[in-house]
């Protein structure tokens, strides 16, 4: 199908970074085909009013754990390595097929809801998310965590394989899989090695979670004598690409490390604030030219999906840690959630700005709200006034997967259904 968005105000979030006011989208089949006046040459079946509205490029989630939904309000008020060890991880022992099913389009309802459009996505029973991620019409990351465990380690490289043979590139392109080592706290180098070989064989990147807390670095260097960051650079992990999940508590040596190797951290402000991990140098990486994107990790440690919270609390947290009221601006922070994360996920040639040829992943916002009145900067109310709940409509692939706040794609109520039944299931068991 043919699409036309008529008479739009346009934020590419291109090179450029201009905003394009009273603009038309042309999109034909899952490609924008023309930005700009009206073309009468171009075959049209359907027309989009764009009043009132503003268009931007899908919204990316570069770190998350969509499966873990249904832990959401489980388990909060706690440090990070309780959490984990006392709450999640023995309650994750538990987790069945069907559970990772249901909260898994549970979280894709909520990220449609809100303008993400395409995410990475770390966790277990990974076959189960790609079922969602065909129905629902999002794009995503499929990553099987890999926790070393004796006698185990084998069957989970298996896993991962067999996941991206039976997923990379499927639904039109929009799957994709990476290896994921979950950490290096729980991967011995050994196994890290096994794990790198892997990625090489299918010819794939990394995603994996590095220097998330001050105890994590520094067992590190008790064990290792270095940072993690340093420990995986010097096995080499870094020779493929890299998703680096959080990167809190580093030092310019490591930052020097990841702009070099080209490595893409992925901030995740709200679930950082939250397990109180600290505060990422977001300013200094971004000053030096890292490629730092954004995330909402997943809804157990945060407790949404929500990414224009994040996208809010990115700039303001780092004006604040910094002193400095220019600290991370508004589009910076809105190019953290679109075209850096694209690159982090190896995307940007297809998504992540709105330009011709790119694939069509496009949010429409309804600015028609009190809160969103006057408009007086469009950058500056996406950052900082714009909700989750102000997104209209969400065209993926060129298709409209929500329109006027109704999913196309997927039973709601059947999923809220199925996926508080799951959840109660699982605390019984």
């Amino acid at each position: 199908m043919n699409l036309l968005i008529k008479n739009i105000t346009i934020v590419p979030m291109d090179c450029k970074e201009e905003v394009l006011e009273n603009a038309n989208i042309y999109i034909e089949e899952d490609k924008i085909k023309h930005i700009g006046e009206l073309r009468e040459d171009i075959k049209i079946d359907r027309t989009i009013d764009g009043k009132n509205k503003v268009a931007i490029p899908g919204l990316i989630n570069a770190h998350t754990h969509i499966g873990m939904s249904l832990l959401r309000n489980y388990a909060d008020d706690l440090p990070l390595h309780e959490w984990l060890t006392q709450k999640i991880w023995p309650i994750e022992a538990n987790l069945k097929r069907e559970d990772i099913y249901w909260g898994s389009l549970l979280s894709m309802v909520e990220m449609i809801q809100t303008g993400t459009t395409a995410f990475c996505d770390m966790y277990f029973f990974m076959d189960e998310v790609g079922k969602g991620l065909e129905e629902s019409g999002m794009r995503g990351i499929l990553t099987r965590g890999l926790i070393e465990e004796p006698g185990k380690e084998k069957e989970k490289l298996d896993d991962t394989r067999s996941l991206y043979n039976n997923w990379n590139d499927k639904g039109n392109g929009r799957i994709k899989v990476m290896v994921a080592p979950h950490a290096p706290y729980t991967c011995s180098p050994d196994y890290l090695e096994d794990i790198m070989d892997l990625a090489y064989e299918l010819d794939t990147g990394i995603h994996i979670h590095l220097s998330e807390t001050k105890k994590e670095v520094e067992d590190s260097f008790k064990t290792y004598g270095k940072s993690p960051i340093k420990h995986v650079y010097d096995l080499g992990l870094f020779r493929l690409p890299t998703i680096a999940a959080h990167c809190v508590h580093i030092n310019h040596e490591d930052i020097k490390i990841l702009k070099e190797n080209n490595v893409s951290p992925v901030n995740n402000p709200t679930s950082n604030l939250k397990l109180a991990s600290g505060f990422a140098p977001i300013d200094e990486m971004l000053k030096f030219g890292v490629n730092v994107s954004l995330g909402t990790d997943g809804s157990s440690s945060n407790n949404n999906l929500n990414m224009f919270e994040e996208i809010h609390l990115a700039s303001i947290v780092n004006k604040a840690v910094n002193m400095n009221a220019i600290s991370v601006p508004a589009i910076t922070a809105l190019r953290m959630a679109t075209i850096n994360g694209a690159k982090a996920l190896l995307w940007d040639k297809e998504i992540g700005s709105i330009e011709i040829g790119k694939k069509a992943d496009i949010v429409l916002i309804d600015m028609k709200k009190p809160h969103l009145y006057p408009l007086h900067n469009v950058i500056s109310s996406l950052a900082y006034s714009v909700q989750g709940s102000d997104v209209d409509t969400v065209i993926v692939d060129g298709k409209i997967i929500m329109e006027k706040r109704e999913i196309k794609t997927l039973d709601v109520e059947k999923i809220m259904y199925n996926a508080e039944k799951s959840a109660k299931d699982l605390i019984n068991r």
